[in-house]
């Protein structure tokens, strides 16, 4: 069956580390016959959630910014695939934005199922990743239909374009192939 998959990377700095795995991701899932887009928040303007929630009873946010054209894309994918670099053990500050921005989700009927985590970060031990990984669960929580399919973790990659050669590389690749 031919998924939408949407990949959302976080990172603003160019050549990203987990751009490239985001890259791998895509390669490997259009491969597999899915569709995928991405859409890179470089560029982007994300302010804060207001805790309104106003959202739940419109399914749109009051801050016009482009959160929201991302949060309907967010909506109409089977497959959500986030990207970040690890700062200080934890997912970047603009996706944590995007996930509390996604709050219209909440509300409404999406079509995600699956959704994967892909990060980068310059320590190389183990779970470094662990507080990403635990931040996205806690957002799955409040999607009963949704779940965290699976995860690569990029370590001892720290400038820009590190990672070439990385074997994380190939687990994004493979990862989105599954998908």
């Amino acid at each position: 069956m031919r998924k939408n998959i949407l990949i959302l990377s976080t990172s603003l700095r160019k050549n990203s580390n987990s751009d490239a795995l985001a890259e791998a991701f895509a390669r490997g899932a259009a491969e597999a016959g899915h569709h995928t887009s991405k859409c890179g928040l470089q560029g982007k303007t994300l302010g804060f959630c207001l805790g309104c929630l106003s959202c739940l009873k419109t399914k749109r946010c009051v801050i016009p910014d482009d959160a929201a054209d991302i949060v309907q894309q967010m909506k109409r994918a089977d497959v959500l695939v986030f990207a970040t670099p690890i700062y200080y053990y934890e997912m970047c500050g603009q996706m944590k934005t995007l996930l509390d921005r996604a709050n219209p989700l909440y509300a409404d009927d999406y079509a995600f199922r699956d959704v994967y985590l892909l990060s980068a970060a310059a320590e190389d031990a183990a779970g470094v990743d662990a507080r990403a990984v635990s931040g996205l669960e806690g957002w799955l929580e409040c999607f009963e239909h949704a779940r965290l399919a699976g995860c690569v973790f990029a370590g001892g990659v720290d400038a820009p374009g590190a990672i070439d050669g990385h074997p994380a590389l190939r687990e994004a690749y493979e990862l989105g192939k599954q998908a």
